[in-house]
C-alpha cells in the first residue's frame, strides 16, 4: 500500500536530517615520511648550517650551491642553507631542493680540509668554533675536569679590528682575550654558542664544578664595557654538563631562551637576560646524542621555534614546543637510535629533518607530512 506523500515527506526529511548531523570523518592525519639516504660510507659525524664546516664547505667553491652563505641577523652565529656528513670512506654535501634531499659526494680529503678550521691552533682537541662576522670563540687551555675528563680552563674571544683604508697590504687587527670559567668552574668539552641580547653580542656555555656538578655562564660585554667576562651565571646543579641544544624564543614571548639537555636525559629550558639566566621548565626522557654532535631547533609555520631532540632508551626522536609549558608535539619512530646528531633543513611545512643514527646510516625525516 502507498504511503501518503504527507508521510514520504516526513520520513525524506528526518533521513536527511540525519544524514546532514552526521560528522564527517575527518581525515587521518598523514604519518611523518622517513627515508633512509643510500650512501657509500657509514657515517661518523654530521654537521648542521650553523656549523662552521657548513659554512666552509658553501663558501669554498667547492660545489655550486644556491644561496651558498645565508648570514642570519646579527649576533647569530654564521650559517650556510647545507649540511655536511662523512665517515672513514668518504663525505657528502646535502642540501634542499624542491623538498628532496640532495646528495652531492665529496673526497675524504676534502672533508679533513674544510674541517680543519673547526678546531683552531691552540684550541682544546676536538672542540668547536663559533663564528659571527668578524668574530669568533673557542675553548682554549687543556684542563682537567673533577671527573678526570677533558675541560677547558678558558674562553677565547678574537675579534677583528677596524682598520684605515689603505692601498698597502697590512695584516688586518685581531683583538684576543680570554674569559676563565670563574672560581673553580672550568668549561665542559662542549661548543659555546653566539648569540644577541639588549643589542650586544654574548656568548652561552657549559662549565663543570665540583666532582659531579654543571652549569651555564653567560658572557659579554657589561654595560657595553671593552672587555668580556662572565655575566650571569647558574648555580652549580648535580649531574654531568649542560650540553646547549638551541638558543631561541621557544616561549613566542619576543626573548630569548635556551635549551639544554644532560646526559642523563633532563631537558631544560632557561630564559636568558642580559645579568641573569633563569629556569623556564624541564623534562626527562630525552638524549643528548654522542658528544657534541648537533641537535635541531625547526622552524614550523605557525608557532615558535620547536626542539628536536632523541628519546632515551628508544629509536625515536620528540618534537617539542615550550609556548604556555613544555610539552610533545609529536614522536617520530626510527629505525636506529639517533646518536650521530639531528639537524633541519628549510622552514614551515617545507622542513626536512636529517638524522644520524647509531648503525652509521642517516635518515630523512618530513615532520610534517609529503615526501622526505
Amino acid at each position: 500500500m502507498r504511503q501518503a506523500p504527507a508521510v514520504e515527506r516526513r520520513r525524506f526529511a528526518i533521513l536527511l536530517s540525519l544524514f546532514l548531523c552526521t560528522p564527517l570523518a575527518s581525515p587521518r592525519a598523514e604519518a611523518p615520511g622517513v627515508r633512509i639516504l643510500d650512501l657509500p660510507f657509514k657515517v661518523r659525524a654530521l654537521r648542521g648550517p650553523r656549523s662552521e664546516a657548513a659554512v666552509s664547505v658553501a663558501t669554498s667553491g667547492l660545489l655550486p650551491i644556491a644561496g651558498a652563505k645565508a648570514g642570519p641577523a646579527a649576533g647569530d652565529e654564521e650559517s650556510a642553507p647545507i649540511a655536511l656528513i662523512w665517515g672513514d670512506d668518504g663525505g657528502a654535501v646535502l642540501s634542499l631542493t624542491d623538498g628532496t634531499v640532495m646528495v652531492r659526494p665529496i673526497g675524504r680529503d676534502a672533508v679533513e680540509g674544510l674541517t680543519a678550521a673547526e678546531t683552531p691552533r691552540g684550541a682544546l682537541p676536538g672542540s668547536r668554533r663559533v663564528l659571527a662576522g668578524g668574530l669568533s670563540a673557542y675553548l682554549t687551555g687543556r684542563a682537567r675536569a673533577p671527573d678526570g675528563g677533558d675541560a677547558a680552563a678558558v674562553l677565547t674571544v678574537r675579534e677583528r679590528q677596524p682598520m684605515a683604508v689603505s692601498t698597502d697590504p697590512k695584516p688586518v687587527p685581531v683583538a684576543t682575550v680570554t674569559v676563565p670559567a670563574g672560581g673553580e668552574a672550568v668549561f665542559a668539552p662542549l661548543r659555546p654558542r653566539l648569540l644577541r641580547l639588549a643589542g650586544h653580542l654574548a656568548l652561552l656555555a657549559a662549565t663543570l664544578s665540583g666532582a659531579e656538578a654543571g652549569g651555564l655562564v653567560l658572557i659579554g660585554r657589561p654595560d657595553g664595557q671593552p672587555a668580556w667576562g662572565v655575566m650571569a651565571r647558574t648555580p652549580p646543579q648535580p649531574g654531568p654538563p649542560l650540553k646547549i641544544a638551541g638558543i631561541a624564543d621557544f616561549a613566542g614571548s619576543g626573548g630569548l631562551q635556551a635549551a639544554t639537555v644532560s646526559a642523563r636525559g633532563l631537558l631544560q629550558i632557561w630564559t636568558l637576560s642580559p645579568d641573569t639566566i633563569e629556569p623556564a621548565g624541564e623534562a626527562s626522557g630525552y638524549a643528548a646524542g654522542d658528544g657534541d654532535a648537533d641537535l635541531a631547533v625547526t622552524n614550523p609555520t605557525a608557532g615558535p621555534p620547536e626542539l628536536v631532540l632523541p628519546v632515551a632508551g628508544r629509536p625515536e626522536i620528540a618534537l617539542l614546543q615550550a609556548k604556555g609549558s613544555l610539552h610533545e608535539r609529536l614522536r617520530i619512530p626510527l629505525p636506529a637510535a639517533a646518536t650521530t646528531g639531528i639537524v633541519a633543513l628549510g622552514e614551515g611545512a617545507a622542513t626536512r629533518l636529517l638524522v644520524g643514527l647509531a648503525d652509521g646510516r642517516v635518515a630523512v625525516i618530513a615532520p610534517d607530512g609529503g615526501k622526505p
